[in-house]
């Protein structure tokens, strides 16, 4: 019978909370998750004969382990492209030695194409078809594969006095266009400065871009996955930031007749150092660069040959005012398709020497995009900018229709009708250059239904 007393009081007590939780939302508008406390230990046998004292001695243990559990899933949290919202529920142990927290969205993304439609699920200006076709004059699009689950947990060991965090991100692009076949984005461990796993690339600064509809975003931009080992430290109470990785090297290149490629055989290295301000650092500029060797082999010459490709990138995000936020990236170097989103997968890693077509060559490129943020309440904010890319020559071209320029250009407006509910809508403007002069552009306009838990 005291055990069913204790139970009671436990889903009462939990029931109270989650209703106070509930109005705090309601008070200050924001996305509070609801904690739930499991192994509440029965560790004074008093408590099951006094009903009023141990529920307070049950709130008070529930009201620590959720602000330590809370507090813990809001540092590991992190903003930017493409982020997810803050969990709707976190689960914890008494001692709060662990936690985990789920969440995601389901996003439904509405479009409708004109004057010229990218064949692409995605606004991305590589695909802008340059000849006009009855296929390509107007297109209706519905996309909900960005829909989102992830999971995080933070351990506590007892051996350690850093936490270690374990996360799992997915969503539904992991096949052809709309199969929704589920992808694994992210999955890494995370301890003292030291991630190991699946991450976005460290090259990538992830606040350096604005919020768009369109999944992609900028074409200048950098976000791509890898597999990596990397190390990061702030300094100077977080005024400094700094960070160093091996990731798998992702290599497209153009072989031509006399080359083939071979497994690599050294990572790329990214690094970082950036500088951040404001009471909640909250604006930074930050420089980047990553060193890569591509291997292939030269069927002409019966050997393997490497390539070296370098990069070097300026980023930042300003908030200029509390209404007014400024984001940027410029990019320039030689072999670095993964590292600018237009160029990936474009086979111009290297291509061919048009001089000689047994020799090959890196391609110099460069890409740079900014954009702007206004803030208009807590609820209503308008951003717009401009994104640029450009494969330039060396030694002439490798043929007439390869890529030359890349420019992309939205505009768009995002309310939030509650914490969790947001609906926005945007303006795309996208446009493609070849080398040969002949170049061509596509609009699109989106529409955005999303739900965060």
């Amino acid at each position: 019978m005291k055990k069913i007393l204790l139970l009671t009081l436990v889903a009462l007590n939990v029931a109270t909370l989650s209703a106070q939780n509930g109005f705090w939302r309601r008070m200050h508008k924001m996305a509070e998750p609801t904690v739930c406390v499991i192994s509440l230990k029965q560790t004074d046998t008093s408590l099951t004969q006094n009903p009023a004292l141990a529920l307070q001695h049950i709130a008070l243990q529930h009201n620590r382990m959720s602000r330590a559990a809370t507090e813990s899933h809001k540092a590991a949290h992190r903003a930017g492209f493409q982020s997810v919202d803050a969990p709707n529920i976190i689960f914890t142990n008494a001692k709060n030695s662990f936690s985990l927290a789920v969440g995601g969205y389901v996003a439904l993304r509405a479009s409708y194409s004109f004057d010229n439609a990218v064949q692409n699920i995605d606004m991305v200006p590589y695909d802008v078809p340059i000849i006009d076709s009855y296929a390509s004059r107007q297109a209706l699009g519905m996309d909900a594969t960005t829909s989102r689950l992830y999971m995080r947990a933070i351990i506590h060991p007892k051996r350690f006095q850093m936490p270690v965090t374990v996360y799992f991100d997915t969503d539904f692009r992991g096949g052809a266009e709309g199969s929704y076949t589920p992808r694994l984005r992210s999955a890494y461990v995370s301890v003292a400065g030291f991630t190991f796993g699946r991450d976005v690339t460290t090259f990538c600064d992830l606040t350096a871009a604005p919020t768009t509809i369109d999944f992609q975003g900028p074409n200048a931009y950098n976000f791509n996955f890898a597999t990596m080992i990397r190390y990061e430290r702030s300094f100077l109470d977080n005024h400094l930031r700094a960070g160093i990785a091996a990731e798998m090297p992702v290599v497209s290149g153009s072989y031509g007749e006399t080359l083939l490629p071979v497994p690599q055989r050294v990572p790329d290295f990214p690094m970082y150092v950036e500088y951040l301000w404001g009471k909640q650092r909250q604006s930074h500029i930050r420089a980047s660069a990553v060193l890569r060797n591509m291997y292939l082999y030269n069927n002409a010459r019966q050997t393997t040959t490497d390539l070296f490709g370098w990069g070097v990138q300026l980023s930042g995000n300003i908030h200029i005012t509390k209404m007014l936020q400024l984001f940027m990236n410029g990019t320039y170097g030689e072999g670095i398709t993964p590292y600018i989103q237009d160029l990936t997968g474009s086979g111009l890693d290297f291509t061919p020497n048009p001089a000689d077509n047994s020799r090959v060559q890196t391609m110099p490129m460069f890409g740079w995009q900014i954009a702007a943020q206004v803030n208009l309440s807590p609820t209503l904010f308008i951003s717009g900018g401009y994104s640029m890319v450009q494969v330039q020559h060396k030694n002439g071209y490798y043929s007439d229709n390869q890529y030359n320029r890349g420019q992309y250009a939205f505009g768009n407006i995002f309310y939030s009708v509650t914490a969790r509910f947001k609906i926005a809508a945007e303006y795309l403007w996208a446009a493609r250059k070849n080398m040969d002069g002949q170049h061509n552009h596509a609009n699109r306009i989106n529409l955005l239904f999303k739900y965060s838990f």
